[in-house]
């Protein structure tokens, strides 16, 4: 068994950086306060963070977070990697470099925007990171299975994961027919949808309700929603009952 927390469902996408006073901003309800897109996986004692956006660290104090095994990025975009230096306090606590799972392409992006972290230099207090390559074929960290699910980001290429029977996907507008089928099967379904409205390199939410519907989970979750969106409760009343917003702090056993 498998639990995943959604440290995170929201986006930096179409959210106002300050004074905003929209509903969803000032909405007294906890599931419309979406950090940025990330996921725990945890199993017998093994934990995977997937992807450490700038809110990766009040994230992993909210959740109480005392022992991390590994990180797994789908993609280099900032949302996606910039907390990545607040791994140095499980450095501390483990005395031993945080295992980075990511492909070629992500490797070189971290290396340009974490570069003292790979200068040679051995600052003081200066991350400890093993990167580990991945490619789109399956791998285990520490008797977790994953299966990478290539998908499109515009021209992008990002990673989703499948772990036994749920299937994580984010920061996609095109799936393959050959990706599909990783998915087929999949009970468990976490996808992106940004907006109501056309996006360049994210699903909408009819898109990604249109695409759900097509690979049929028993259960889905709406993830990587900006503050267009409007309000939890809200978004829900527009989804067939099999589909759901994720909110922050949710935790599923898959």
């Amino acid at each position: 068994m498998i639990t995943i927390t959604f440290l995170g469902t929201g986006t930096s996408q179409g959210v106002p950086m300050i004074a905003c006073e929209c509903a969803v901003c000032t909405s007294p309800d906890p599931k419309d306060k979406r950090l940025r897109t990330s996921i725990l996986v945890e199993q017998e004692g093994t934990s995977v963070v997937i992807d450490t956006g700038p809110d990766f660290r009040q994230q992993m104090l909210r959740e109480n977070v005392k022992h991390l095994s590994a990180v797994l990025f789908t993609h280099e975009h900032k949302d996606h990697i910039a907390g990545l230096d607040d791994v140095r306090a499980f450095n501390y606590i483990s005395g031993q470099a945080m295992d980075v799972f990511a492909s070629p392409r992500v490797q070189e992006a971290l290396k340009r925007e974490f570069f003292y972290v790979f200068s040679g230099e051995l600052y003081p207090g200066i991350p400890k990171l093993k990167l580990h390559t991945i490619q789109n074929v399956p791998f285990d960290i520490l008797g977790i299975h994953f299966v990478p699910v290539e998908v499109m980001h515009l021209n992008l290429p990002v990673y989703g994961f499948r772990m036994n029977d749920f299937t994580y996907i984010t920061d996609a507008n095109f799936i393959s027919e050959e990706e599909k089928e990783k998915i087929k099967g999949s009970k468990y379904l976490v996808l992106n949808a940004l907006r109501r409205e056309k996006h360049v390199s994210h699903f909408t939410l009819k898109e990604a309700v249109d695409l759900i519907e097509e690979l049929k989970p028993e259960k889905a979750w709406l993830i990587h929603l900006s503050h267009q969106m409007g309000k939890h409760e809200d978004i829900n009343k527009e989804l067939p009952d099999y589909i759901r917003c994720a909110y922050d702090g949710l935790k599923l056993e898959v």
